[in-house]
């Protein structure tokens, strides 16, 4: 019998937003906690590239976004293959509800059920009835095609407005009802903010969405169970990049890419397990297609997770190489912004090539809305610690080197320290393999600005 699978992804949100990865917000995410008891988690899991629509692209192509097509808001080129397109071919049938317009050419992915959730019928994708109703009426269609089934399930929470903020109204007309909001004295602010009340305040607000998206998440698997199609259904659950706030979504930080990940196979994969394995989202398509029995792809970027999965393995890769072009037009930006910036990482330490980083030219995005970074701003007036912090957002440097085992959240560039040199050189290298391996349009200027 063929294999059911569940792709289900949530909108921005953070790694350490959750329960089973360490967050402290009273019961947070206990469904999503739930899952990770009952599958696989992956304690290095990364998204591609930390924005939306190429994130969730390169999930379903392979492929890094400059080899697709879809960079930031495009189409996939029409020569890519598509996962939905290989399913179908072999019998699928195919369905997406929310986020469904960040899957384009429309055709190339092969729907057979295409539903929006955006909208203010379905609570702009943030009512977790919907998603029972939704998912509940795709099963039971799946089960009259006699068909086995793809499900991509795409909750729009916690994306901003934050449940029970001033943007909400401006955004919706309206609040969008949550069951319980969090208070500021609840939450615990990343350590890559400020911890002052106006942060702490939209960190609340944050985690009321958070909690919402979990019981989205709830209501999917519910379906599942309640149409007797759990225990033969591979669920596969991720974020498609971290939280809209500096330093986070956007950018090529930990906070940015690191996702929780978990896979879920009944029968087929250990219970509770963790794996340490440095994993991509570029591994998902070509995982799928080998797990499956499917004909290979050429082309593809990633490779497939299965040896980890089955516990044959806890390696995958050694380094991984992430990516950010260009924001979207938003009220922050404007029109569209262009911030090449590439990363090499491995599970400690992270190499950031900032390209469009002069000294002139001011990053704008998406996180700058809202509460936080105006209060970081007004800050700055009279907090030199908070003015650097901020300073350093807008304006970067051409080269960043972390140690995340003692700094996941980015706080310490070990560029200009001497006892770091070896490592920078090395990062260098791997970067300028990764630029000439890809084909990335960054090779000239990383050659020009770094190698010299």
């Amino acid at each position: 019998m063929a294999t059911n699978i569940i792709l289900l992804t949530t909108d921005d949100l953070n790694y350490n937003s959750v329960g089973f990865m360490g967050c402290s917000t009273p019961d947070i995410t206990p469904n999503i906690d739930r899952l990770a008891a009952e599958g696989l988690s992956f304690d290095n899991a990364h998204v591609a590239i930390a924005v939306c629509q190429p994130s969730r692209t390169a999930l379903m192509t392979g492929m890094y976004p400059h080899h697709n097509g879809a960079r930031g808001f495009e189409d996939v080129n029409r020569s890519v293959t598509t996962l939905t397109e290989v399913l179908r071919r072999f019998g699928y049938y195919n369905g997406i509800i929310g986020k469904e317009d960040h899957l384009t050419p429309k055709d190339k992915f092969s729907w057979d059920e295409y539903i929006s959730t955006y909208n203010n019928e379905d609570d702009y994708g943030r009512n977790p009835a919907k998603y029972y109703q939704y998912t509940r009426d795709f099963l039971r269609n799946a089960k009259l095609s006699g068909k086995p089934f793809f499900l991509m399930a795409n909750t729009h929470d916690p994306h901003r407005p934050f449940a029970n903020s001033d943007d909400e109204i401006d955004f919706f007309g309206r609040h969008i009802a949550v069951d319980y909001e969090y208070t500021s004295d609840e939450v615990e602010v990343p350590g890559f903010l400020a911890d002052i009340p106006s942060v702490r305040k939209e960190i609340a607000q944050y985690y009321s969405s958070v909690r919402r998206c979990d019981q989205s998440v709830g209501e999917i698997l519910r379906a599942l169970r309640e149409e007797g199609m759990d225990s033969d259904t591979l669920i596969w659950f991720l974020s498609d990049n971290g939280m809209a706030f500096p330093f986070a979504k956007t950018n090529c930080y930990l906070n940015s890419t690191r996702s929780p990940w978990i896979v879920r196979w009944p029968g087929k994969i250990q219970e509770g397990k963790k794996t340490g394995a440095l994993v991509s989202g570029i591994d998902f398509m070509p995982t799928i297609i080998e797990i499956l029995g499917l004909p290979l792809v050429d082309g593809l970027d990633g490779k497939s997770l299965a040896s980890v999965l089955s516990g044959e393995s806890d390696q995958h890769y050694e380094t991984i190489y992430t990516q950010f072009f260009k924001t979207a037009k938003n009220q922050i930006t404007k029109r569209e912004r262009h911030y090449p910036m590439r990363c090499v990482q491995n599970n400690r330490y992270a190499y950031i090539y900032n390209a469009w980083a002069d000294e002139e030219t001011e990053f704008m995005n998406e996180s700058m809305s809202g509460i936080t970074f105006k209060a970081l701003k007004e800050a700055a007036c009279h907090d030199s610690n908070i003015a650097e912090r901020v300073h350093f957002y807008e304006y970067r440097v051409r080269e960043e080197l972390y140690d995340y085992r003692n700094d996941p959240d980015a706080l310490h560039n070990l560029f200009d320290s001497s006892d770091y040199n070896g490592l920078l050189e090395e990062f260098r290298r791997k970067m300028h393999d990764y630029l000439i391996t890809t084909k990335d349009e960054l090779l000239a200027n990383f050659e020009n600005d770094i190698i010299k």
